[in-house]
């Protein structure tokens, strides 16, 4: 009787467990989808002027903007943010000083994700955080010369590459009724760490075009000091500072 008496109890536990489970387990799932803007400033060699992109040393970009959608999922105490990023980036000038015009864009489609922690601050509606990324980054891109030395005048388009890139971040998040929220994030993205190549898009012509053509950040292996055709001399690297500002719903 006594054993009986126990098993009961035991049937009985699990009994309540198993239905106190999913509402325990509801309680430590959260889910966050949302959009929003965002400003790119490039860094390394990423930015600098249009004459150091004719020359071959950096890109010369100036600040750009994006667009984003992000996802946040919370899972029993762990965080992973999920997040696709297009940016625009831009910039005009001389290809030599006082001569020569030269216009650049590019194009930056990046997937990325990775985990983040949370300060969490019960008695304010505000959620501070930081965490780090992996991604992929996907660049296209156009430059135009007009009246430039050694470069035929014409709009050109750059052939596509990726690059994988690591990130970190930081930010908060402000909690504006129970399904709303509003995230203010500040990353620093190192897109081509690795994977650095030189391309020659066409391989039977010799010509200066051809550096301005793909991503080409790496040393170009033909590189001759004073060569006009092979003038990209060190590898370049690219990186950027994200600003973002993103509206989620809890879903």
């Amino acid at each position: 009787m006594k054993n009986r008496t126990r098993f009961g109890g035991i049937i009985l536990m699990a009994y309540f467990v198993l239905l106190a489970f999913p509402l325990w387990l509801k309680g430590q799932i959260t889910l966050q989808l949302g959009g929003g803007l965002g400003i790119v400033r490039p860094g390394g060699d990423y930015g600098g002027s249009t004459i150091e992109y004719y020359r071959g040393t950096k890109y010369g970009f100036s600040d750009g903007a994006n667009l984003h959608g992000k996802l946040r999922l919370g899972l029993i105490g762990l965080t992973l943010v999920a997040e696709i990023d297009y940016s625009i980036l831009s910039s005009h000038g001389y290809s030599e000083p006082g001569q020569g015009n030269v216009e650049v864009s590019q194009k930056v489609v990046s997937l990325k994700a990775g985990p983040e922690l949370q300060l969490r601050l019960p008695a304010f509606p505000i959620t501070p955080y930081v965490g780090a990324n992996a991604g992929v980054n996907t660049f296209n891109g156009e430059p135009a010369f007009q009246g430039v030395s050694k470069v035929p005048s014409a709009t050109y388009s750059v052939q596509s590459a990726s690059r994988v890139g690591f990130g970190i971040g930081a930010g908060a998040i402000f909690r504006l009724n129970p399904s709303l929220s509003l995230d203010v994030g500040l990353q620093y993205n190192l897109m081509n760490p690795m994977g650095r190549t030189w391309v020659d898009v066409n391989p039977l012509q010799d010509q200066r075009l051809d550096s301005y053509l793909a991503l080409n950040d790496e040393k170009d292996p033909a590189f001759l000091p004073g060569d006009d055709k092979h003038f990209i001399s060190t590898a370049r690297s690219i990186s950027c500072t994200l600003v973002t500002v993103t509206l989620l719903f809890g879903l």
